[in-house]
């Protein structure tokens, strides 16, 4: 209970900090973002931590009502919500950016190549958020007009 009230207000606190001034706006605008993650956290989910910080500072920067960010995991990038099942720094992480409305697209292909489950073996996944492949879904974003990171 205790770890659940420090992530609320662990939240509160980033989206507070997120506000930005009026020149930043106009400096960036709104943007459309997809930020692509393929690739295995390294020891201590290392890359996964660093790809959710790229994107709380993104966010800080443009503002969270100026984005629309979507994240899409394939391949070895579903192990950050794998790994988010049982590490309270990746799901509060996670949290906070859903909190700001980042969605996360999972591919379907992964999910039955390896026989992931994600009601059960990943954190906070829903079925809204499994696309049927990950590799088309970043391109049908950047046809959309997001522009692509890989962080």
């Amino acid at each position: 209970m205790l770890k659940r009230l420090f992530a609320i207000a662990l939240i509160a606190l980033v989206t507070a900090a997120g506000s930005v001034s009026a020149e930043e706006t106009e400096r960036y605008g709104k943007q459309k973002v997809v930020y692509h993650i393929n690739y295995d956290g390294g020891p201590e989910s290392k890359a996964y931590r660093g790809a959710m910080r790229n994107i709380q500072n993104h966010i800080n920067a443009v503002g969270a009502e100026n984005m629309d960010i979507k994240v899409v995991l394939h391949g070895n990038g579903l192990g950050l919500l794998m790994t988010a099942k049982q590490d309270d720094t990746l799901q509060t992480a996670v949290s906070s950016l859903k909190c700001q409305n980042v969605s996360f697209h999972v591919c379907n292909n992964t999910l039955k190549g390896r026989k992931i489950s994600y009601e059960n073996d990943l954190y906070d996944t829903w079925d809204e958020d499994i696309v049927p492949s990950g590799v088309a879904e970043l391109s049908r974003l950047q046809q959309m007009g997001y522009t692509y990171i890989k962080p």
